[in-house]
């Protein structure tokens, strides 16, 4: 394969960072023609509508975060942000941690209970494949960093630890931990949005996607490094 061959690793980013795009222009549109917008304009009303849901509300947004772990009905991104104009910074925050806890605890577990065959079926052979180096040993530094980069199939991560040997307490640090930052980053992009903070949010999305872009450029790369990385350290302690 050439250089200038399209991976399909590469060709994943891409098609996920392009569907989150027309989702989120399809969102806008639609927002618009139905004149639904307002609502979101409407701090009242918005207000008068999350305090009816009540605790009902923080159970649902808690559920839909671990089940798109599991099962990604939706992007992480879009309900980052959702949280963070729904709750706030604080509590969006807190409440997509917990779920996106709970939902990568599940898939772990499913990997960890049921082993590979269960775990084909939500992630294709070519990731298990690109990321068998992490399965050999703990490796608890690189799933972390792992997890803290965008651009990288953390849902993904989460069935593939599973096969490995982190234990479920390490497992459930290195998570919450490493997700914790994008987590952060998309909370607070909802809250100013709701806030309409336009400006401090175009400077964050910039940000974001200027991460993000670098990360994919130079994804494979990183992946290498990583792989050279556990292959030297396990060459040291003799495995």
């Amino acid at each position: 394969m050439t250089d200038t061959d399209p991976s399909p690793g590469k060709i994943g980013v891409w098609l996920r960072l392009a569907l989150l795009g027309l989702l989120f222009v399809g969102s806008g549109v639609l927002l618009y023609r139905t004149g639904a917008y307002r609502f979101f304009l409407d701090r009242t009303e918005a207000k008068r509508f999350i305090d009816g849901l009540g605790v009902w509300g923080f159970v649902g947004f808690v559920l839909l975060q671990a089940t798109q772990v599991v099962v990604a009905p939706v992007p992480g991104e879009v309900t980052g942000v959702l949280g963070g104009f729904l709750y706030g910074p604080l509590v969006g925050i807190a409440l997509s941690t917990v779920g996106l806890t709970l939902g990568s605890w599940i898939a772990f577990g499913i990997a960890r209970i049921f082993g590979r065959p269960a775990v084909e079926k939500f992630v294709n052979r070519a990731t298990l494949e690109r990321f068998d180096y992490i399965l050999h040993q703990k490796g608890i530094a690189l799933a972390f960093l792992l997890f803290l980069l965008p651009g990288f199939p953390k849902d993904y991560l989460c069935y593939i630890l599973g096969l490995g040997h982190l234990s479920a307490v390490e497992f459930l640090i290195v998570t919450t931990a490493g997700r914790l930052l994008g987590t952060i980053m998309l909370t607070v992009g909802g809250s100013l949005l709701r806030q309409g903070r336009y400006p401090e949010l175009a400077i964050l999305s910039t940000a974001a996607l200027v991460i993000i872009l670098v990360l994919v450029r130079y994804r494979e790369k990183l992946e290498r490094t990583f792989h050279r990385w556990r292959e030297r350290r396990a060459r040291r302690q003799g495995v």
